[in-house]
């Protein structure tokens, strides 16, 4: 374990951040991370728990607790706090091929499951995985290592977020040849175009495909499978075919008024965002800027609020976040105990910036969207919020949110980002790849497989289970990569 008396002599320490009117003026990282010395301190105060939540990966109360990968926490906790760097790192990379990743977009569920935690301050295990593998790059252990030897097998792996890296690592890894199609021009799915810059630097996921280029995975993009290149074709192709191809169809809001000019889907409107950023720095103008203008958020998850960062760094006049659901409690509620993950209340970064610049939190809860309003020429020019409450539905017996009658009111509106989630894979997806998809629109497989109807077809990630985080994914395309292994040689190590 980290040092016995660790947890009692050092309080929590998580890395800084530039103050929020400051760090709005770009789209760079804004965190400020602790020194190996400070973040040894951290790893000292992890406690060895007899039973570890931290990396448990368990479903609790419908929810998941711990981390899904698995990650072996006080260990790689124990080998930062004696300074074993390389240790640390060959201990992490055995459950997570993406470190770098992980520990700038997880909302740590491994900390909210930690014992420590339920009695003070958890142990700040993202930073802690964030110092490992940055100093994996610094030292240079986090080079490349190609497979000594090749099995002649030829496996595609269809789109590149981390469901699909993750099946193409462990693949390359085994020694199959792993070829990654990717429709857009760059390389990272929802980790480059999905996630803002300030949360994930796309030159970290650039450092990181350059290494696996290195050990030998094939990139190949502006290639949409099923459009530019059929897939009976990849199927007699390639001996395997993998199907990571996210789950982009979002869901709508059909209010009167849908129509109108200056409502996009929030995916489309950070992508846009994210790609001007990258190609010329915004000078193209090909992106839907905010500046000046009133913008409605719909949605309360990290799409929403990323949307919400986002508009604030344009120069947004106004910013208002709608969100369904009651405001959850400050602190944990009796029905929701340790180590189930807390319901409580959230203020991310985009909202922080929201209170600096505007003097009040953006969000409008138990609330949604009744009318869009348009001007002659079709222009957004307004939206009608509406109140809602909870009812029990005597039908199913589950409660639902309903409106309450008069409590319309009319804000301005310019610019509105629907970040209500997604639906599952996208149509043409399933039509191209005469998948077969369950009740919630993601494409169906055989029971306890990974394999799709189709023959030597399997799929992962959001894919396959719905919209997810990027552990989640990360998991699928390694139990993916597994299955795949296994139909190939008769037996997988992976």
């Amino acid at each position: 374990m980290g040092k016995a008396t660790g947890f009692l002599e050092y309080e929590r320490e998580c890395a800084g951040e530039i103050a929020p009117k400051e760090r709005i003026k770009n789209f760079n990282e804004f965190h400020t991370f602790l020194s190996k010395e400070e973040q040894r301190k951290q790893g000292a105060r992890c406690m060895a728990c007899g039973v570890p939540f931290c990396q448990s990966g368990m479903t609790i109360g419908g929810m998941t607790s711990g981390c899904p990968l698995n990650n072996l926490v006080p260990e790689f906790n124990d080998l930062v706090y004696t300074g074993n760097w390389l240790q640390a790192y060959n201990r992490l990379k055995k459950t997570n091929n993406f470190p770098e990743f992980t520990s700038r977009v997880c909302p740590a569920l491994c900390e909210k499951a930690c014992t420590c935690g339920h009695w003070g301050e958890s142990v700040t295990v993202r930073d802690n995985e964030h110092g490992i593998i940055e100093t994996a790059y610094e030292e240079g252990y986090a080079c490349a290592k190609p497979p000594k030897v090749r099995s002649g097998k030829k496996v595609a792996v269809i789109g590149s977020g981390p469901s699909g890296l993750a099946a193409a690592d462990q693949l390359n890894q085994r020694g199959h040849n792993v070829t990654v199609f990717e429709r857009d021009d760059r390389l990272g799915g929802l980790l480059m175009y999905g996630i803002p810059n300030m949360k994930l630097e796309k030159q970290v996921i650039d450092r990181k495909i350059n290494v696996m280029k290195e050990e030998g995975v094939e990139f190949k993009t502006g290639v949409n499978v099923g459009v530019d290149v059929n897939i009976k074709d990849l199927l007699k192709s390639y001996d395997r075919v993998i199907m990571c191809c996210g789950a982009k169809k979002a869901r709508d809001i059909t209010a009167p008024g849908r129509e109108a000019k200056g409502i996009y889907f929030a995916v489309d409107y950070l992508s846009r965002n994210t790609k001007s950023l990258l190609d010329s720095n915004f000078a193209d103008g090909n992106y839907v800027s905010a500046k000046d203008k009133n913008v409605v958020v719909i949605g309360g998850g990290d799409t929403g609020n990323d949307c919400v960062g986002t508009a604030i760094r344009q120069g947004a006049k106004s910013v208002v976040q709608v969100e369904m659901m009651p405001a959850p409690p400050v602190e944990r509620a009796a029905n929701n105990p340790w180590p189930e993950w807390p319901k409580v209340l959230k203020t991310d970064y985009g909202q922080e910036e929201a209170i600096a610049v505007f003097g009040h939190d953006p969000r409008v809860y138990e609330s949604t969207v009744k009318e869009f309003h348009k001007d002659k020429k079709g222009n957004l020019t307004a939206v009608t919020l509406v109140k809602l409450k909870r009812e029990m539905d005597e039908k199913t017996g589950r409660f639902k949110m309903v409106t309450v009658d008069g409590s319309e009111k009319k804000i301005p509106a310019d610019l509105v980002l629907i970040a209500a989630g997604f639906v599952g894979t996208e149509d043409y997806v399933v039509k191209n790849f005469k998948v077969s998809t369950t009740e919630r629109g993601n494409v169906a497989t055989k029971e306890g497989s990974y394999e799709t109807k189709v023959p030597n077809l399997y799929v992962a990630g959001d894919n396959r289970r719905g919209q997810s985080l990027v552990v989640w994914a990360i998991r699928e395309g390694r139990e993916v990569a597994k299955e795949v292994d296994k139909s190939l040689m008769g037996y997988s190590y992976l």
